[in-house]
């Protein structure tokens, strides 16, 4: 096979609106390395956008998948359940933040994670509407579109989209919003646009996604909580790309000191298979009647076996400390690099999940140099994804169990990628 002639059957057989990054198609992979089908070698700092946080292929989680392929591959746990659901639950409810009492139920994507959130919050509070905040990603349903906080392109063709869903700023130190600015918007909000009983909760990422890899700051963090409390809103923290260890931290709300109500996660959790989760307080996971949750896919087995093996090799690997130490040889490479490269305005993040963002002489958002330093370290073999409001943000999602010669590796190339 080739890769033109795939890139051909691809672009006949599927639509444009599911736009792909690459135009080589892959053959293997493992760990951190990735072969296409004409046998070049890319190492993945993309890791299926923050899925792979254990790497391709983890012979704990591939042997893990093979057993239950030998047991069964789906029953519908809601018609025939089994102890592994019930066990990964345990195992999530005892690992998340609080010490309170807690539930979990289990689906496919995050942004079915997300929509089962609003849900509960929903039947938890009598309440409709949902605030979220501007540069969010919470996914591609018509819901959680609604909840995105970005434009293009995302949401471009698609409306009208749910109503009683609103949003504010989110803190961007570059673009001159502050904490306070977020706080004040919410209060204006609450006296232009939606009285806050009305309001089940509110969204959002310790670290937004697409909006750019913006760390919550801490105080706006225990402010939001303050301002729930309050009200009587619940805060539902969306940790699908932040969860398992990627910010140093199995699960990113760990860095604030602040239990949210609710807690959705995915991605990385079942090491490339399909398995999302909502986790929250036992009386408000209880709120929707028997029935009012699942999916036919919903906790599939061989995914439920596949996260019991990701959180064995997060604990014993301590991938957790292994993402803070690699986050740091990473951004004190690209703080070397500063001098040299003047469109670096920051880098920024919590452990492994780091982002550099690209300023043009002027201060605006540089997207032509961001695209053009990708493209270089893609034809040098790194595969990296950008992201921000304004494109102009390269974020790193490499597999927190790579190996230290071959980051060293993508680092070299990183740094000559800038510079050329």
């Amino acid at each position: 096979m080739k890769n033109e002639s795939l890139q051909q059957r691809r672009l006949a057989a599927s639509p444009r609106g599911i736009g792909v990054a690459c135009d080589f198609y892959a053959a293997k992979a493992l760990n951190a390395e990735l072969w296409d089908v004409e046998g070049r070698r890319y190492i993945d700092f993309a890791a299926g956008i923050a899925v792979l946080n254990t790497g391709h292929r983890h012979p704990r989680v591939t042997r893990a998948v093979a057993a239950q392929l030998e047991c069964f591959t789906h029953t519908a746990y809601q018609v025939v359940p089994y102890e592994s659901y019930v066990s990964l639950a345990e195992r999530i409810n005892a690992l998340s933040p609080g010490a309170h009492a807690k539930k979990t139920a289990f689906f496919t994507t995050g942004a079915e994670a997300v929509e089962n959130a609003v849900k509960i919050a929903r039947a938890a509070t009598g309440r409709p509407a949902v605030i979220a905040f501007g540069g969010a990603f919470h996914g591609r349903t018509l819901l959680t579109m609604a909840l995105t906080g970005k434009v293009a392109p995302y949401k471009v063709g698609f409306g009208p989209f749910p109503a009683d869903v609103y949003h504010v700023p989110f803190p961007n130190a570059l673009q001159g919003v502050t904490p306070d600015d977020s706080l004040q918007a919410l209060q204006r909000l609450f006296k232009f646009d939606v009285e806050p009983s009305r309001v089940a909760a509110i969204i959002i990422e310790p670290v937004q996604g697409e909006g750019g890899f913006n760390p919550v700051p801490a105080a706006l963090m225990q402010a939001l909580r303050t301002l729930c409390d309050e009200h009587g809103i619940l805060l539902i923290a969306d940790e699908v790309q932040t969860g398992f260890a990627r910010t140093g931290k199995l699960f990113a709300m760990e860095h604030f000191g602040v239990v949210p109500d609710i807690m959705t996660f995915a991605k990385s959790l079942a090491g490339g298979l399909p398995l999302s989760g909502v986790c929250g307080r036992a009386e408000i996971m209880d709120a929707p009647a028997p029935g009012g949750l699942g999916g036919t896919y919903a906790g599939n087995p061989l995914a439920i076996a596949a996260a019991h093996a990701v959180l064995d090799v997060i604990a014993e690997e301590d991938l957790a400390g292994r993402a803070q130490a690699l986050g740091d040889r990473l951004k004190t490479r690209l703080s070397a690099l500063r001098p040299r490269v003047p469109q670096i305005a920051e880098i920024r993040g919590l452990g492994g999940m780091v982002a550099v963002e690209f300023n043009d002489a002027s201060g605006a958002p540089d997207a032509e140099f961001t695209s053009a330093f990708q493209q270089r370290a893609l034809r040098s073999g790194l595969l990296l994804l950008t992201c921000g409001v304004y494109g102009n943000v390269v974020r790193f999602l490499f597999p927190l169990t790579i190996e230290d010669a071959i980051f060293e590796e993508a680092l070299d190339i990183l740094e000559a990628s800038l510079l050329a």
